[in-house]
């Protein structure tokens, strides 16, 4: 947000090359933050419709090779983007302390299907079946509450958890839309609605980067005890590995 205010805002005085490093960056970030999501919404979707298979489908190794999948594919993706400016830096540029990356309208088509379309339209699928799945669940305890024994008081829990986490995907689905849309909305509208703007849909776009991490706040009592523990520093304390936040 501090480089994008100051593209904005004024000249750029760091050059071509980190211009473009700039613009990388945050197109890399962005599209794997939505990379990130799918993955999410795939994670919940395992969890509520299929839990008797999700300890042996969603391992730690399989998601830490997902996300960094994730991270490579956008890398490779973007710089696809961004290869003209790569080759000769500043060439859109039109005047000394511009900082501009153009994308010409057949590839910011194909990057809006590929990076907003077509993700929305999977997490919207993966979580409309996760709210029938769970909306039967809720029925199906409701139903047999007569009947609970320890055992079944333990499932209800575990379940109780997978419901509160799908409806914080629920959460972040609908942040990621009001964030997104608008920036999407006004790139396919055109040149004039993109330059009145082009400000508020951009600050709004990086917005949602922001406010994932409020939201997980807000959410879960493990994250804010964790986010405690870095702000005052104990996690610096000998044996803070060791602290319980569960």
């Amino acid at each position: 947000m501090p480089a994008e205010i100051m593209r904005r805002t004024s000249c750029w005085f760091l050059g071509d090359s980190l211009c473009f490093l700039y613009n990388y960056v945050s197109y890399i970030i962005t599209s794997a933050s939505v990379g990130v999501m799918v993955l999410i919404s795939a994670d919940r979707f395992v969890a509520i419709c299929d839990p008797l298979h999700y300890p042996s489908r969603v391992t730690e190794r399989r998601a830490k090779v997902c996300v960094c999948l994730c991270w490579l594919i956008s890398a490779l993706y973007n710089i696809i983007l961004v290869k003209d400016e790569l080759i000769q830096l500043g060439m859109h540029n039109s005047c000394y302390g511009e900082c501009v990356i153009i994308v010409d309208s057949i590839t910011g088509t194909i990057d809006t299907v590929l990076t907003f379309i077509v993700p929305v339209f999977v997490i919207v699928v993966l979580y409309m079946r996760v709210f029938v799945v769970a909306v039967s669940q809720a029925r199906a305890m409701r139903s047999h509450v007569t009947a609970v024994t320890l055992q079944l008081s333990v499932a209800a829990t575990t379940k109780k958890s997978e419901l509160k986490a799908a409806r914080t995907l629920g959460v972040l689905v609908i942040v990621f839309l009001l964030c997104f849309c608008p920036y999407f909305c006004v790139s396919v509208a055109g040149s004039d609605l993109l330059k009145r703007f082009s400000e508020f849909v951009a600050f709004l776009f990086f917005f949602n980067s922001t406010i994932n991490p409020l939201i997980y706040a807000l959410f879960y009592p493990w994250f804010r005890k964790a986010v405690k523990l870095i702000i005052t520093l104990q996690i610096l304390e000998p044996g803070s590995c060791e602290t319980n936040i569960l």
